[in-house]
């Protein structure tokens, strides 16, 4: 197609409507601006060792983990994975162990968060030096975490397709985005992955496709209300419509 040609292909089409058209770029950013923006596959963020993935140092948020997960097919009958042994994998390698385990289920259209639990502070320590301490400084000495008195979580996804969104909001640490797409053990591939989110990240998710999502998710410390801070987290509230609330606000 010649530029002539391409001058004439909105020729049917009113100015108005001319003037208004956009055209999608379907060429891909690289990964670590959609990591930040659009999102991205989790399975493309999956590492086999603690820490960043190679390349995505600058855009990764410290203290994230993101690791494959294997699901075994079984013919006619469903699917089989694990989430984490004690003495192997990620989980051990960073010396985390859940003192709690949960689940929950999210029904298909519905979103969860954003929730936030406070990180720990020692005494007479400025919260973006314990960070710069414990992410930059030191990132691979993980006894220094005080895990046994900050809410970690470790999370796993059984069913559904979720897109998830974490924000790092502790003080002094660059502020990223990441977002991506997990897929629960209903659709084996790489997107099955294992999910830790440090205290002090702000994480919310919803689920994206048509089945209800369920998973399963391990706290380095016993759930506490007053530990659990919220953010942006009206999507969670059942409104009703304007004018049934002002009937129901009538005396």
């Amino acid at each position: 197609m010649n530029a002539d040609d391409k001058q004439d292909l909105w020729q049917g089409l009113e100015s108005k409507a001319r003037e208004a058209l956009q055209t999608r770029d379907y060429e891909k950013a690289d990964l670590a601006a959609r990591l930040a923006t659009s999102g991205v596959e989790a399975g493309e963020l999956a590492t086999d060792q603690p820490g960043p993935k190679p390349g995505l140092e600058d855009a990764w948020i410290p203290g994230v983990e993101i690791f494959h997960r294997q699901v075994y097919q079984q013919h006619h009958r469903g699917w089989f994975a694990e989430f984490s042994r004690q003495n192997e994998g990620r989980l051990h390698d960073i010396g985390l162990w859940p003192q709690q385990w949960a689940t929950a289920t999210m029904f298909a259209n519905t979103a969860k968060g954003f929730h936030i639990h406070p990180p720990s502070i020692p005494e007479g320590t400025a919260a973006a030096d314990w960070f710069q301490q414990l992410y930059v400084k030191e990132s691979t000495n993980y006894e220094n975490r005080p895990y046994d008195r900050e809410q970690w979580d470790a999370m796993f996804f059984v069913q559904g397709t979720i897109e998830f969104l974490l924000v790092d909001e502790r003080a002094g640490m660059p502020r990223r985005v990441m977002r991506f797409i997990i897929e629960g053990d209903n659709r084996p591939g790489p997107g099955n992955i294992g999910l830790i989110i440090p205290a002090g990240v702000a994480h919310a998710l919803r689920c994206a496709g048509s089945h209800d999502v369920i998973m399963v998710y391990g706290t380095s410390t016993s759930f506490e209300p007053t530990s659990e801070g919220r953010i942006a987290s009206d999507i969670e509230q059942c409104s009703v419509p304007e004018d049934w609330q002002a009937y129901l606000d009538q005396n």
